[in-house]
């Protein structure tokens, strides 16, 4: 199959044909679809998961067709079309029996801990806990993009930080993720504030649902300017870009007993950022983490998308080739693009 490959962290990856993958006796194989580029496929080229065992294929936002399946699985047939968390379970742990995979110490992830889906084919193990069914309704494309931003962005938005109606939530940096923030709690209720340096990404916050928008680089305080607009600071607040700043601002814009929740990576030299303590404990502050989210949590949000109320699809940006994707995933972090990029031509 061809595949994007990478030999050595921070060098420029290559298109190689390499073996076919096979499946385990609980795995499938998958005939790639369409795949995603995501910041954390940058992180991961750069060095920064310590997971990555070289040489390595990326990606990790995927969906496509079964065309082989192991002995052990159940659920799924060839032929079926499916997508799958990044972050899957093992199936046989407490975390996974508690329903809570996304945390499972024994976590299987495309792209990381094993080979991804930048190319033709990917085997995905643990396949009866972990894939998703696809319905006809939902393209390629589109369902590649929930895989890590906008499944990631639900769990934080509805289960991590319990957004409710007429709450205020701040979601700071408008990527795809910030995006895919935007639009899930607009969807329930909340009123979102979305928080950029770009004006052309604000407005795209804009379209999706931001009923205010703060160019961090045109004020003094973002999280003065947030509590101006909600009178007296926000219930939730997303950190969905990964930087000490926005970390810090994020937890500095909450209201008394807000709910902070973490989504943006903090890798290398930003793994330790700075947060305001003492407001935490005052204000008795609640900080979360959000990394993934349960294959079984996915039938909600696919509700929403049949419905009409969150259209992930209006975040994709590029749609391009395997080969196009090799600039695109070394220059991910510059994150000038508004809309996110999928590959969908692997031949």
């Amino acid at each position: 199959m061809k595949a994007m490959f990478y030999e050595a962290f921070e060098q420029a990856p290559e298109i190689r044909t390499v073996a076919d993958p096979t499946p385990t006796e609980d795995g499938v194989v998958i005939a790639v679809g369409a795949s995603g580029l995501c910041r954390s496929d940058w992180h991961g080229w750069m060095g920064h998961d310590p997971d990555i065992r070289l040489p390595h294929v990326p990606g990790h936002e995927l969906a496509g067709r079964i065309v082989a399946t192991g002995r052990g699985v159940m659920r799924f047939k060839v032929g079926d079309r499916v997508t799958v968390p990044f972050v899957s379970g093992c199936g046989h742990c407490s975390e996974c029996h508690s329903g809570n995979q996304q945390v499972c110490p024994n976590q299987f992830q495309p792209g990381f801990t094993h080979w991804g889906s930048f190319a033709e084919y990917v085997a995905i193990d643990y396949a009866d806990t972990n894939l998703v069914h696809l319905p006809d309704t939902i393209d390629d494309a589109t369902a590649a993009s929930l895989g890590c931003r906008f499944a990631t962005s639900f769990r934080a938005v509805a289960d991590q930080a319990r957004t409710g109606p007429g709450e205020w939530i701040a979601v700071h940096g408008c990527g795809g993720v910030g995006l895919s923030a935007i639009m899930i709690a607009t969807a329930l209720g909340a009123n979102a504030i979305g928080i950029d340096i770009s004006e052309e990404k604000l407005a795209f916050a804009r379209d999706c649902g931001a009923v205010a928008t703060v160019n961090a680089s045109g004020v003094a305080d973002v999280a003065e300017a947030v509590r101006e607009i909600t009178k007296g600071g926000a219930h939730v607040s997303i950190d969905a870009l990964g930087h000490p700043v926005t970390c810090f601002n994020s937890i500095k814009n909450l209201r008394r007993r807000g709910r902070h929740v973490q989504v943006g990576l903090m890798l290398g030299e930003h793994a330790t950022p700075q947060i305001p303590m003492a407001q935490v404990i005052g204000h008795e502050l609640e900080i979360y983490g959000s990394h993934g989210m349960q294959a079984w949590r996915y039938d909600a949000m696919l509700a929403m998308l049949s419905a009409g109320k969150i259209a992930p699809q209006k975040l994709i940006g590029r749609r391009i080739s395997l080969e196009e994707a090799v600039p695109a995933l070394m220059a991910l972090d510059k994150a000038e693009a508004t809309g996110i990029s999928v590959i969908t031509r692997f031949s």
